[in-house]
């Protein structure tokens, strides 16, 4: 009785995240969702001594960027974004098209308040890349997932982050460090993706250029990324 009980209680408390998810971005156009991936792009790379380093971001397949990311909580401590994933061309140099997805996770527990963060993440292999472009996987357990190390080189990595496919990274308050997002789950957004690109693709596809072209609102994203990363053949 008392299982059915908690049973009921979290499908009530999930429901309602999920209505709450949907009020934040209620509104919001993904030409702005892209814009503000980009200003946090800038702004975590122009303090060097306190950003990505150099080294991985030269290094990885893909990164996600999540702008805002929220966290309601109320007795379900939902997380919940929206944001891009952009990959390497097949050539190596520069990036694709922005492709839209979702981040959802939670943990129970009572907890007040609530919070907002940008979020980062740098997807290291060709594995990490496969489950990143999946229907659905959740860091730590489809894909192995560490703390980013913060600063000018990457010289600091620990054995864990090695072997990590994904290193992620967060920035709340002005405050950008390296935090691994264990139990989070990213999905396709479908409904950004049409709305950007007019068609019903795959973030497989966006990415490596089969059905779409760049879509002129992501300009901005795809120049940061190249300021920041670019590779010379």
């Amino acid at each position: 009785m008392k299982l059915q009980k908690l049973r009921r209680l979290g499908f009530c408390c999930i429901g309602a995240a999920a209505l709450f998810s949907g009020m934040l971005f209620a509104g919001e156009s993904a030409a702005s969702r892209l814009e503000e991936s980009a200003n946090v792009m800038n702004e975590i790379m122009e303090t060097p001594d306190n950003a990505i380093p150099q080294e991985l971001l030269q290094s990885c397949q893909c990164i996600v960027i999540v702008p805002g990311m929220k966290k309601a909580a109320f007795i379900f401590g939902a997380k919940y974004g929206k944001g891009f994933l952009l990959c390497r061309q097949a050539d190596g140099t520069g990036w694709s098209a922005p492709a839209a997805i979702k981040v959802e996770g939670g943990s129970f527990g009572f907890q007040l308040g609530g919070s907002s963060t940008d979020v980062v993440m740098l997807v290291m292999n060709s594995g990490g890349v496969d489950k990143l472009l999946s229907s659905k996987f959740t860091l730590g357990g489809d894909a192995s997932v560490a703390a980013g190390p913060v600063g000018r080189t990457a010289s600091a990595k620990t054995d864990l982050q090695l072997d990590a496919e994904i290193l992620s990274y967060s920035r709340s308050r002005g405050l950008f460090a390296g935090v691994a997002l264990n139990g989070a789950t990213l999905r396709p957004d479908n409904d950004t993706n049409t709305e950007l690109y007019g068609d019903e693709v795959t973030n497989r596809e966006i990415v490596t250029g089969t059905k779409t072209r760049k879509s002129e609102a992501g300009t901005n994203l795809t120049v940061a990324m190249n300021k920041y990363s670019v590779r010379n053949k």
